[in-house]
């Protein structure tokens, strides 16, 4: 009996030490902060006074006063020095960044046995990096290397400088050719990358001065150069110049490329016409243009990027062209086709073409995820949502478990000194190889403590175990009832939102200036203080929560007059602007679902199909009317003229979070 009492009573103390806050100061707390501060003025001397002071007195937060003492001595030290702070902190998330920057000395250096040595370990994804352990292979007499490294090469964007050193030795053996030259210049110029462009041209052994003239050019005045003739499509080079100049009108005007390649047609050869439909299509698509779907069509004797596939996909989906809607995922890789998106519109589409038993194939598998796509594949199969109530208890025992991890001891001494993205990094590595019981266990950890941000996120990565409690968590709802009462906005969509932008954060701030639990943008703010009356307003009132919420709200409220409680159009107008989520209508039509797949911001469309999702689940969360994911997306109307002049009335706000 007294062993029993004894373990309630442990367990009693393990609990309110769970629940109990942690902003309160610990010993050595201030010498963490002072070594901070000596780091970021490189006060060697002073640093490593304080590591020796930490180490003293076993602060768990010492072996980073001890990492950036080694980031300001790294430049000096010697290899036995830096293997064993390795070996020392080799569960510390920062050892990696150690040991990619020393291994970036050691390829400076051309150390290339000490680099093996070390570079075995190394497990993020660094372009230098792998171009150095190309190189260090290479010295090695490994020269076949060379030939497998393509993707370091056929890369879009600037790549670090040490990249070039491997990159002569490629173009040196063979392995690196003139027709890999053109084509990292086709994908650079197609981003409008004209500073990587002019450095690629510079391998190719048929450039001159004149092609880095009219590059510049054809970016400042297609339109001219073109017109004008001012570059010759006698070489690869000169017509590829020719089809930049044609997407960067594309960008703006169908008709205008189209003019312009009409005179070129005939110069160029059948892959180069199919490439610029692909590029006139993908623009096109993106300003929901009729005829995008016909432009990929034409571009069949040349192979269309990820991006590309997708816009023929949603611009198939638009015209409810179905037929072509499978056209476009057929073509796809199998690691995009295996998307929720791709699957569910696959399976809609056969759908569509009377193939039932293969569409419901479809929607089956997809119907067990739990995500956006998930709860409409869900719904295909008239099964409503029953994951929710199938929930995950943790267990005491499961959370003390993790509270004793030293990675999680570390996150939580570094969010009291407000490192939160050293405290973030921290949770990441200390919960990388959990299963989902252990998972939902942090993410009730993270819970008690409040932060709302590292709780979602754990909860959000199981895939057989669930706590829909924990994954969508119902803080402030004291404060958020009442203002959603007040307004006449739904609870669950208010929830909704909230969660997407701040994770329930009251301290967010985003790095356009949006702020507070609804992540309100400065200008909508003073916008919605003029209109509700609030005297002596300032910006710093954006982080009150009850301000925030009121604010936030109302605006919700706005959004939702705007589009007649269309809450698609109303979401995306929350992130992008009022007058794009109207220029985002079709003439006619669409189901909420369509209008947001065509939303041609990622940002954006990501954000309403996660913040209706979030809905979807907050209904039921807060014991509201059960509403289906399809009925909350609604149809959005046709973009009638007498609908344009309402919605170009009401949009006095125009600053938004996604600029």
């Amino acid at each position: 009996m007294r062993t029993q009492y004894f373990k309630v009573f442990l367990a009693g103390i393990v609990c309110a030490c769970l629940y109990a806050p942690a902003a309160f100061a610990v010993n050595g707390d201030d010498d963490v902060l002072r070594a901070r501060a000596a780091y970021d003025r490189k006060n060697v001397f002073e640093l490593g006074s304080l590591v020796e002071t930490l180490q003293a007195k076993n602060h768990v937060l010492a072996g980073y006063a001890d990492y950036w003492l080694m980031l300001l001595n790294l430049e000096d030290a010697d290899h036995e020095t830096v293997s064993n702070f390795l070996l020392q902190y080799n569960d510390y998330p920062f050892a990696d960044r150690v040991r990619g920057e020393y291994l970036k000395k050691l390829g400076k250096r051309g150390d290339w046995g000490h680099f093996t040595e070390q570079s075995v370990y190394y497990t993020q994804e660094d372009a230098g990096i792998a171009c150095y352990a190309a190189e260090a292979s290479a010295a090695s007499g490994d020269n076949s290397v060379l030939e497998s490294v393509g993707y370091l090469w056929l890369q879009a964007k600037e790549q670090p400088s040490n990249c070039q050193n491997l990159y002569d030795k490629m173009q040196a053996s063979g392995a690196l050719t003139e027709d890999d030259v053109i084509a990292r210049l086709r994908l650079a110029l197609a981003d409008s990358r004209v500073s990587l462009a002019k450095s690629i041209l510079k391998r190719s052994k048929y450039v001159d001065a004149s092609h880095y003239k009219v590059l510049d050019k054809a970016y400042g005045a297609p339109q001219v150069t073109l017109s004008k003739n001012q570059i010759s499509t006698k070489s690869k080079i000169g017509r590829e110049l020719n089809l930049f100049a044609l997407n960067r009108l594309a960008k703006t005007s169908s008709s205008a490329a189209l003019n312009g390649f009409q005179k070129l047609k005939n110069q160029l050869d059948a892959e180069e016409q199919s490439y610029f439909y692909g590029r006139l299509a993908l623009h096109a698509a993106q300003r929901h243009e009729a005829e995008a779907v016909k432009w990929f069509k034409q571009a069949n004797n040349t192979e269309l990027s990820k991006d590309q596939l997708a816009w023929f996909a949603r611009a198939s989906l638009r015209q409810q062209n179905w037929p072509e809607v499978l056209s476009a995922a057929e073509k796809m890789s199998p690691e995009q086709a295996a998307e929720g998106a791709w699957r569910y519109w696959k399976a809609r589409a056969l759908k569509q073409q009377n193939q039932p038993l293969e569409a419901n194939s479809l929607f089956a598998k997809l119907a067990t995820e739990r995500h956006f796509y998930g709860w409409l594949a869900q719904e295909e199969l008239d099964s409503m949502l029953s994951a929710t109530q199938d929930q995950h208890k943790t267990t005491e025992e499961e959370v003390a478990q993790i509270a004793s991890l030293d990675g999680i001891k570390r996150a939580e001494a570094l969010r009291r000194l407000d490192y939160d993205w050293e405290a973030k990094t921290e949770w990441a590595h200390a919960t990388r190889d959990f299963d989902d019981t252990q998972y939902l266990a942090a993410a009730e950890f993270a819970q008690r403590k409040k932060w709302y941000d590292l709780a979602i996120n754990s909860a959000d990565k199981t895939t057989e175990k669930h706590d829909f409690s924990l994954r969508y968590p119902t803080p402030y709802r004291d404060l958020m009832q009442p203002a959603t009462k007040q307004h006449n906005i739904d609870e669950s969509w208010a929830y909704g939102i909230t969660r997407q932008e701040s994770r329930f954060m009251h301290y967010a701030r985003s790095g356009v200036g949006a702020s507070g639990l609804m992540q309100l943008m400065p200008a909508t703010a003073r916008w919605v203080a003029s209109k509700t009356g609030v005297r002596g307003y300032n910006n710093s009132m954006i982080q009150d929560l009850d301000t925030n919420i009121n604010f936030g709200t109302y605006y919700l409220r706005y959004t939702l007059g705007l589009y007649n409680g269309q809450q698609a159009m109303a979401t995306a107008a929350y992130n992008a602007g009022p007058s794009r989520a109207k220029k985002w209508m079709a003439a006619t039509p669409l189901e909420g679902a369509i209008y947001t797949e065509n939303i041609p911001f990622s940002e954006t469309r990501l954000y309403v199909q996660k913040v209706l999702a979030n809905a979807h689940i907050y209904a039921q969360r807060l014991g509201l009317k059960p509403v289906t994911l399809k009925q909350r997306l609604g149809t959005v109307p046709g973009n009638y003229v007498g609908n344009v002049s309402v919605l170009e009335s009401s949009t006095e706000v125009t600053e938004t979070n996604s600029e």
